[in-house]
């Protein structure tokens, strides 16, 4: 089994943070959303997991080292593919053509998720789902009573189903995607612009290709500085009987209130952290009140009143607003 994730985007809507990292590698709950996502996927799935390949931009060598790793994490091997334009999904997978081949899982890079990847590998194809109440905002799909796919809508504006894709999807025959993929750029085939997976797989049902649905217990979405905040919630709550304060921490005078990460060498002190905080390692919080935030990597609070706030990497912030957006390398003192 093979697992192919596209993640060339820009990530605007999560600025200032994405400006010096890939949002895929924004850490939630300590880890980088991208390897969370690797990693749930390969303990869900019942086959051994090959290779991991990363359809990227121009991020440089650390990233692409640090997304190598990721893969030798889980025992596979690591690919990396570009997308130098932003032309759409079916473009993008198409970049890593190599690849499709074979068994192969698709997922999108900013879907975390809680959910039971037992589905048959015999079937031809299998696209997770959620219901929604706002369907004009995604790809949906309608299925019959047997739980297969009859149609595909990207972005419908009027209802058609509240089915939503949420970016996770199976297929047996990896090179039967890449001639369809292949089909959709050599004709030109484009949605608002862009070229969409959606179209190439309206393209295989017709043909005779049967899509069942995947059903996704939880879906967490990591678009933007809010999402992110309550997705690293929600990760902390669901491992929450995991330890997730390192050893190495310095905590003194100081109350944690769980579930929280605090990274390695971490040092609070006469503070009140949590619930659902992370502070990532080598961070400092002094003399603070820290509440459902996420603090990155060799950042320091002092004096401060957070809540629902993000602070990046090396940042240092100082005052008594809660709900701050600071990226890497910044300095806030109020």
């Amino acid at each position: 089994m093979k697992i192919i994730i596209p993640m060339a985007g820009r990530g605007t809507r999560l600025r200032p943070h994405t400006l010096t990292v890939p949002k895929p590698l924004v850490n939630i709950a300590g880890k980088p959303m991208v390897q969370r996502l690797v990693e749930d996927l390969s303990k869900g799935l019942k086959e051994k997991v090959t290779e991991v390949a990363f359809i990227v931009g121009d991020f440089g060598k650390e990233v692409e080292d640090q997304l190598l790793d990721i893969a030798k994490g889980i025992k596979a091997k690591g690919k990396i593919y570009y997308q130098n334009q932003p032309l759409g999904i079916a473009h993008a997978l198409l970049c890593a053509e190599k690849s499709l081949e074979d068994k192969v899982m698709v997922a999108f890079s900013d879907t975390l998720f809680k959910a039971d990847f037992e589905f048959d590998t015999d079937d031809d194809g299998v696209i997770w789902v959620q219901k929604v109440a706002n369907p004009s905002s995604f790809g949906v799909v309608k299925v019959d009573k047997k739980g297969v796919i009859t149609d595909l809508v990207e972005k419908p504006q009027e209802f058609v189903s509240d089915l939503a894709i949420v970016g996770i999807y199976y297929f047996k025959d990896g090179e039967n995607l890449r001639k369809e993929l292949q089909y959709l750029l050599d004709n030109d085939i484009r949605v608002k612009g862009e070229f969409q997976l959606t179209s190439a797989l309206e393209n295989m049902k017709n043909k005779g290709i049967r899509f069942k649905t995947g059903e996704i217990e939880e879906w967490l979405d990591c678009g933007n500085k809010d999402t992110v905040i309550f997705t690293n919630q929600r990760i902390l709550e669901i491992n929450k009987s995991q330890k997730m304060v390192t050893n190495s921490a310095k905590i003194k005078n100081s109350i944690i209130r769980l579930p929280c990460f605090i990274g390695d060498d971490v040092e609070i002190k006469n503070s009140v952290v949590g619930p659902h905080v992370s502070i990532g390692n080598r961070s400092v919080v002094k003399n603070s009140i820290v509440r459902n935030s996420i603090v990155q990597e060799h950042s320091e609070i002092k004096n401060a009143l957070l809540e629902n706030a993000m602070i990046g990497s090396h940042a240092t912030y100082e005052g008594s607003r809660s709900d701050v957006s600071l990226g890497d390398y910044s300095s806030i003192k109020t």
